[in-house]
């Protein structure tokens, strides 16, 4: 973390969004680094919605007994107005001696207390949910860095389709990686790592089954079965494997990042696609999205067997990449 000073803290934090992950890791940094300064520092927390005028001013008032404060106030939306007054005149000439940290969800209730800290010149830190998918590489890849390790996007990509969406589950597999890795992280290093959880989501019965490798795909769909995965999203990711191939290749060659726009889809996205598409004919395709629209209608309630199904697609995609009509 390296050498902390009482100037190098903040006297007003505002945390604002509704990540829990992001938020708890800027309190539990904020503590750390006041214990750094000062070992005895006195940390307190409060619900903004309980507290009153009179509390906050003694809280913030110069100590009789000197020493560090440290004060976290959670749920700031829910402050009342008299304390959100007492609080933004207290933001214009803040104790040196005491740091200030306001969590609040970052929504519109209670936004003027938000703008005002934000107007008195609080470090703001964000904490909001991430939407996009970008957004969870990127936080991938920056968890790996601050772990001191290296991450490509394709390497995050591959640990999101392995672990989800959760930040929480994301952060703990990014700390693993690192503990049992020398650091660079590909994503053949996740594939290693991950391999029965990447199978159970059914886009590696897609991805091997789009470029014809049967075996593969018929070793994943048996073990997602075996481990409980219900048919519906298998078939729902082979149906979109097709589609995706599909897309990109009738918008003809060229660059995924100046296809992205046009097409809807993530750039990494169209370059497996691009990848995938070597081999196939455009007749080929229309029979392969004819049988991906019969698998998903077996699947989805008209078979008594779901897993035959599932096999028999998987057989059949791969012909119709070969160019034959099984």
């Amino acid at each position: 973390m390296g050498d902390v000073t009482p100037a190098s803290l903040a006297p007003i934090v505002l945390v604002l969004g509704d990540e829990e992950l992001l938020a708890t890791r800027a309190v539990s940094e904020a503590v750390e680094q006041a214990r750094a300064t000062d070992p005895e520092v006195d940390v307190r927390e409060y619900q903004a919605g309980a507290l009153t005028v009179g509390e906050i001013a003694e809280m913030l008032s110069p100590s009789l007994f000197g020493g560090r404060r440290l004060l976290i106030l959670r749920s700031g939306q829910d402050a009342r107005k008299d304390l959100v007054a007492a609080l933004l005149a207290y933001a214009k000439n803040p104790d040196p001696e005491v740091q200030l940290l306001v969590l609040h969800l970052g929504g519109a209730k209670g936004k003027a207390f938000a703008d005002g800290l934000r107007s008195a010149g609080a470090t703001v830190v964000p904490a909001a949910k991430l939407k996009g998918h970008r957004d969870r590489v990127a936080f991938v890849r920056d968890e790996i860095r601050r772990a001191g390790g290296r991450c490509a996007d394709d390497a995050a990509e591959a640990l999101i389709a392995a672990v989800g969406n959760d930040l929480r589950e994301l952060a703990a597999a990014c700390s693993q990686l690192m503990a049992d890795t020398d650091g660079r992280i590909s994503a053949e290093t996740v594939s290693r790592y991950y391999r029965g959880r990447v199978e159970v989501t059914g886009f590696t019965v897609a991805d091997a089954t789009m470029v014809g490798d049967v075996p593969a795909a018929l070793e994943a769909l048996r073990w997602a079965l075996h481990v409980g995965v219900d048919p519906v999203p298998i078939a729902d990711a082979l149906a979109d494997g097709v589609r995706t191939v599909a897309r990109v290749a009738s918008a003809g060659r060229g660059n995924a990042y100046q296809l992205a726009s046009s097409l809807g889809m993530p750039a990494w996205k169209i370059e497996r696609a691009q990848r995938q598409g070597r081999g196939w004919t455009p007749e080929g395709l229309v029979r392969a999205m004819q049988v991906a629209a019969e698998c998903n209608a077996a699947v989805k309630g008209g078979s008594d067997d779901r897993a035959y199904a599932l096999e028999r697609a998987v057989f059949s995609v791969a012909a119709a990449r070969q160019g034959s009509s099984r």
